[in-house]
């Protein structure tokens, strides 16, 4: 599958979310303290922004009065219609099994390795001639 370079790391610390648009599509890119994950930036309900959402996490009770919150950031929950979504999987809380956000590959790649290639690039020479630049084709 093709690679698409989305940021600089440092553009979205841990916590946040990068909203960009990739071959037409809407994708979110999210940090989950260091870890980066991709999901569609649209709500697999109705179409909502997820990159819009709020960030939350996971409340579980055994019993009435005792519950417990964890997973504090790594849910999304649509600004539309509040449905939620793992951000690692993609699974919503409703219907995990049937209903998903879809979920790209991320990876973080050195500036380096990127420049290096395995790129292509078609050149041209190209001459000076008096005021003027002139590109031979």
């Amino acid at each position: 599958m093709p690679k698409h370079i989305i940021a600089p790391v440092a553009d979205i610390p841990p916590g946040s979310r990068k909203a960009v648009q990739v071959n037409g599509r809407a994708i979110v890119v999210f940090n989950l303290a260091g870890e980066f994950f991709a999901l569609s930036d649209r709500c697999p309900h109705k179409g909502g922004p997820l990159s819009k959402g709020r960030l939350t996490g996971l409340l579980q009770s055994s019993q009435p009065g005792d519950y417990c919150y964890t997973r504090r950031g790594e849910i999304i929950r649509c600004p539309w219609h509040s449905w939620e979504f793992d951000i690692r999987t993609g699974k919503s809380w409703c219907d995990p099994e049937r209903v998903r956000a879809r979920r790209y590959a991320v990876s973080v790649e050195p500036g380096a390795q990127l420049i290096e290639g395995p790129y292509t690039a078609e050149t041209f020479a190209v001459t000076v001639e008096d005021a003027y630049v002139v590109v031979e084709m």
